[in-house]
């Protein structure tokens, strides 16, 4: 990113400078993205709960036959998304990436009004939320890793992710009060609206990006090139990055298993549309308060300090424990601590330093690799580990074989967190070194 003359810092650049190890020069791009993540995640988090209500009408065992459409839109999405990295500038794309978002969940809006909702109204927008977030946070993150070297990356994706948090806090607590006056049609509505505020956001971003010297923007603000399906041989063909993609494999079947066990006990606990609906905003807008917390104080200096590998593998090895102490109670009270420390933890750590994970590597795998590891692997992982879900509960374990096998699979993501987090410090000393030679 480009150092040279800082402009003028706003009262919330200042702010979050005290906050954060922030430099002069960087505020201003900190709080343009910031502010697109608080938007983008907030329009995403405030018609979340709509999406899980709708999961609870749907049924647990119809459900997990729904992410196996999710995960086949996920996949046929990549070579379309290809397609449009090869083509088009991100000035032109980025945008238009959250405006087809609003006008998706304005008509969908339109056709879930009344009292009982429009099934297949609801499936439909219950697959396309699961995609689109998915798929606009990788652009996101992409874009970041493009606009912020890898030793920026430490110090500012912790307090930019806050920026998400703080929207994912905003979202549902917006939802959780108004749901009941305007209904989860108005909820969509208002989700639309937070999405259009996100697309003068990304003109911001792209305008402080733009703000280089004029020759690195032409040589930058172009088409990638490259084969629309480059992103499944650039995964196969590196160890570093095929680990990466298993990694986001373990995350989503901790996940998944959480995320059956909570739509069963809401359901049985909660007989109305509409509170189910609240209880849901509820867990979001508590996460994300703790998530916020932690994301400005904690991410930035941890990362700076102890590294990525502390990022990556402290939260797997909670979730040992959490699982284990799940398997042996079962009740609501604790997987809603379960859940919620899960969660937190996850936006606040894991996500970032797994974001980070990316910096190292060029141009084309940050758009097209790890696209294709965010969407279509997230949600095929996500239908795989929904039918093994079913399995297991359908053979008759119950819900403590499930939690024991969540803390397997924890064991395994905490492995391979610090193989990661060990070859990404291997990368950074390998780069340090060859820094001092390229100067003499």
């Amino acid at each position: 990113m480009n150092t040279s003359a800082p402009p003028p810092a706003s009262p919330f650049g200042r702010l979050l400078s005290r906050l954060a190890p922030i430099h002069p020069n960087e505020i201003a791009a900190v709080v343009a993205a910031f502010f697109l993540f608080f938007f983008m995640w907030s329009g995403y988090f405030s018609v979340r709960p709509v999406r899980e209500t709708i999961g609870t009408i749907i049924g647990r065992d119809k459900l997990a036959d729904i992410w196996i459409i999710t995960s086949v839109v996920s996949v046929l999405i990549i070579p379309v998304y290809g397609a449009v990295v090869a083509r088009f500038r991100r000035s032109v794309f980025l945008p238009w990436a959250y405006g087809i978002v609003a006008i998706v969940l304005l008509i969908t809006g339109l056709s879930l009004r009344g009292e009982s909702i429009n099934l297949g109204a609801g499936k439909f927008f219950y697959v396309f939320i699961s995609v689109v977030n998915l798929f606009l946070l990788s652009v996101f993150w992409s874009f970041l890793l493009e606009l912020f070297d890898r030793q920026q990356t430490k110090r500012l994706f912790g307090v930019i992710a806050a920026g998400g948090s703080a929207g994912a806090l905003c979202g549902p607590l917006v939802s959780d009060l108004a749901v009941r006056f305007i209904g989860n049609s108005g909820v969509l509505f208002f989700g639309a609206a937070l999405f259009v505020a996100a697309i003068f956001c990304q003109r911001v971003l792209l305008g402080v990006w733009s703000a280089r010297t004029d020759a690195a923007n032409r040589a930058e603000d172009r088409p990638i090139g490259g084969n629309p399906f480059a992103g499944v041989t650039l995964i196969l063909r590196s160890p570093y990055v095929l680990g990466i993609a298993l990694f986001v494999v373990f995350i989503s079947c901790v996940n998944t298993l959480l995320y059956f066990e909570q739509l069963r006990l809401v359901e049985e606990n909660f007989p109305t549309l509409e509170n189910r609906t609240q209880i849901f905003a509820r867990f979001d807008w508590v996460v994300q308060t703790l998530t916020v917390l932690s994301q400005v104080f904690l991410t930035g200096r941890i990362a700076d300090k102890f590294g990525v590998k502390a990022l990556i593998t402290f939260v797997p090895v909670i979730m040992i424990f959490a699982f284990g102490a799940l398997a042996m109670s079962g009740a609501f009270a604790v997987l809603t601590v379960v859940v919620i420390l899960r969660r937190s933890m996850e936006y606040a750590f894991v996500r970032p330093g797994r974001e980070m994970l990316w910096s190292p590597l060029d141009k084309e795998t940050k758009y097209k690799a790890k696209n294709t590891v965010d969407v279509p692997v997230y949600r095929g992982a996500d239908a795989l580990s929904a039918q093994l879900n079913n399995f297991v509960a359908g053979a008759g374990f119950g819900a403590g074989a499930v939690a024991w096998l969540g803390a397997g699979v924890a064991a395994l993501w905490a492995l391979l967190g610090w193989w990661l987090g060990r070859r990404f410090e291997d990368h950074e000393k390998l780069q340090g070194a060859r820094a001092p030679a390229a100067q003499r």
